[in-house]
């Protein structure tokens, strides 16, 4: 199991001002080595309860809640990362343990027995957590990003456009989705994720930008959006 701690703030900006930022971020940060030209693909799919608990608490805006999810990097993958975020105050905790394609595929369909194979107690609290309390495959949602990274306090930044995700299909492998937008063309996310403190350089350079932060969840974006269409 992997586990990262840290605290996260989530903004809306316009394409503009994320060209602008990565310009600028280049030249103080370290480029992810993912990121080429036009960043790198990201899909998870997200579990929630029958009645979408884990939803509804982030739009409560409760204190202490979770996501679970799954995440690849590319339809092709031959694993995946099964992560739980919990809410902390203002923290965000993180943790992650890397499965097969196979047993991927499995959770996908809504079968966990395969987490019992794996010795990771991670695992285990993964099985009994979705097990009792009767998780199911509830979105996709897929972007593309671009990060970049400060070694002090852990800092890394994010620029995430092109987000879509879509509720009728779980298939977090397949190659063609039957996506749909969830955020207007002309904007995009930009993610800050620090330990302790965010550098003052970094924080006037973002204060360059005009951005307004987002009380939701790219999992809850897509989820609203899914539901109005639906309805």
């Amino acid at each position: 199991m992997n586990e990262v701690m840290r605290q996260e703030k989530k903004y809306a900006i316009n394409l503009a001002d994320g060209s602008y930022l990565r310009a600028r971020l280049g030249g103080v940060m370290i480029q992810d080595a993912h990121n080429g030209t036009s960043g790198y693909a990201i899909r998870s799919l997200y579990f929630d309860t029958l009645d979408d608990q884990d939803f509804k608490e982030k739009i409560d805006g409760l204190e202490l809640r979770r996501k679970v999810r799954l995440r690849i990097y590319s339809p092709d993958a031959d694993s995946a990362k099964l992560e739980i975020k919990q809410k902390q105050g203002p923290y965000q905790k993180k943790r992650s343990l890397q499965i097969t394609r196979e047993d991927a595929l499995l959770l996908c369909q809504g079968n966990y027995s395969p987490l019992l194979r794996y010795r990771d107690p991670f695992a285990a609290e993964c099985y009994g957590l979705m097990t009792c309390r009767c998780y199911r495959p509830k979105a996709i949602v897929e972007y593309r990003r671009q990060a970049y990274i400060a070694k002090e306090n852990q800092i890394r930044l994010t620029l995430d456009s092109q987000i879509a995700a879509t509720e009728s299909c779980y298939d977090l492998f397949s190659p063609r989705l039957p996506l749909s937008p969830v955020l207007e063309p002309y904007h995009m996310v930009l993610e800050v994720k620090y330990n302790g403190f965010l550098l003052s350089y970094l924080r006037d350079l973002l204060n360059e930008v005009e951005r307004s932060e987002l009380s939701v969840s790219k999992y809850c974006l897509a989820r609203s959006v899914c539901l109005s269409l639906s309805s």
